[in-house]
């Protein structure tokens, strides 16, 4: 009798250990076996390079919102482009109102998912582009998503998200993403995305339920199930600051795990073996390792307390927890560590993280709108709004007779709608930027 329990603790044993290090080892041992011998996507640049509308969905980022505009207005994308602010908030929507932006502001909070249903349905070309008003996008980002869409078959471009944190707690985690997207990226498709870059096939959007919290997790695995994939470009780059201090870093990402818990329970069918060919990635990327493997974690632990009187192997698993809960306090607290002990700390903290998560889904705690303070310029710069003088409409004439303006880095700004004779201001400029899309031309013309 007592081998046959022994024989049950070690199966038990085995298999809650199987599930803790599945998320953070086995999967990714995986899925680099099974992209072994493929090399990622590289396409040629394209003939025509397509049209793009540039949604940016911005909540109090008044402070941020024009230095974005600036970025965006000066990219060196060869194709056309037009840019759509969906402001919930009056001073984002006055800082965002210039020659070229169309501002879109219905005066309360919408919420991440109903202000992209906005963006894109005000959309006038076929791809595209989500950005966050707060993420610094790279040079060529726009250029290296764009040019898979001479692809049919991919109908979405997932970017890499970097963050700027010299410490390196949180890099190391956006480091280890995306080498797993571009692993998954390399076998047909990903499901890994994120909002701060992430160009799509307006064809092949369905509008958002208002209640997600994961926008862009959604919106990645509804172009999946409609047959198309997602890649992952990791020159399409965007960069970020580092939360402010972990009890940030801990809101936002245990409301993204019951965000994404919530979507798989709500689209469990994705689940079932076969339903797509990334249900593998689902279950590795997204499921045990937020949830089954910290629960897991848990009950190993549990099952070693009692075990560490006669187990020198349950009592060095416990010591290795002890220093990992130590080395996340201690880097919480500001503390600078070792590369070992700061690894085991992240690793710790996103264990802590996704029992966190599991608790805010079980609660129902999983809001698509929540409490968000007002963006703060970094260095204290504050990014003001075109002035000083009068920009006059009068110039080259568009197709069909647009009125248009000429930009101070040379390029034209035209509007589609129709502008009166009376438009000479920039306060009349802006609000005639609230009527009709508005296309950037391409800077330079075609590339070479």
């Amino acid at each position: 009798m007592a081998g046959v329990r022994a024989l049950g603790r070690g199966i038990t044993v085995a298999v809650l250990g199987a599930a803790t290090v599945y998320g953070h080892v086995l999967y990714p041992i995986y899925i680099g076996w099974k992209s072994r011998d493929l090399a990622p996507e590289e396409p040629p640049e394209p003939e025509e390079w397509p049209s793009v509308s540039v949604v940016v969905a911005a909540y109090r980022e008044a402070a941020v919102i024009g230095a974005k505009l600036d970025e965006l207005t000066s990219t060196n994308y060869p194709g056309l482009m037009e840019i759509i602010v969906v402001a919930d908030d009056e001073e984002t929507a006055e800082a965002a109102r210039r020659p070229g932006v169309r501002v879109l502001h219905s005066g309360e909070r919408l919420g991440k998912a109903r202000a992209v249903n906005r963006g894109v349905s005000a959309a006038t070309n076929e791809i595209v582009m989500l950005t966050d008003a707060n993420a610094e996008l790279a040079p060529q980002a726009m250029r290296m998503a764009m040019r898979h869409f001479a692809d049919p078959t991919i109908g979405a471009v997932a970017g890499e998200k970097r963050v700027d944190d010299p410490d390196g707690a949180q890099g190391f985690y956006w480091k280890f993403e995306s080498w797993l997207k571009r692993r998954e990226s390399a076998t047909g498709a990903t499901i890994g995305v994120v909002g701060e870059m992430l160009a799509f096939r307006r064809s092949a959007f369905r509008p958002l339920p208002a209640d997600t919290a994961v926008d862009d997790a959604w919106l990645a695995l509804d172009v999946l199930e409609g047959g198309l994939r997602v890649v992952y470009e990791p020159q399409a780059y965007s960069v970020e600051t580092s939360a402010p201090s972990y009890s940030d870093e801990w809101e936002r990402r245990t409301r993204i795990v019951a965000g994404n818990l919530d979507m798989l329970w709500r689209r469990r069918e994705a689940l079932v073996p076969g339903a797509l060919p990334v249900t593998p990635q689902l279950w590795g990327h997204r499921l045990v390792r937020s949830s089954f493997g910290p629960v897991a974690h848990v009950g190993l632990v549990a099952m070693s307390v009692p075990a560490a009187r006669h187990s020198w192997g349950a009592r060095i698993f416990l010591l290795g927890n002890a220093a990992g809960v130590a080395s996340t306090i201690a880097l919480s607290r500001g503390r600078q560590l070792p590369g070992p002990a700061r690894l085991l700390a992240q690793v710790f903290f996103l264990q802590a993280v996704a029992l966190g998560g599991v608790r805010r889904f079980l609660a129902h705690d999983r809001p698509a709108v929540w409490p968000k303070p007002e963006r703060v310029a970094l260095g204290g710069q504050q990014h003001q709004l075109p002035g000083g003088g009068s920009a006059g409409v009068e110039g080259e004439a568009g197709e069909a007779g647009e009125p248009a303006v000429e930009q101070a880095n040379g390029s034209t700004v035209r509007y589609g709608g129709q502008i009166g004779n009376g438009v000479t201001g920039l306060a009349d400029l802006r609000d005639a930027a609230m009527t009709g899309p508005i296309i950037l031309p391409p800077l330079g013309g075609p590339a070479e």
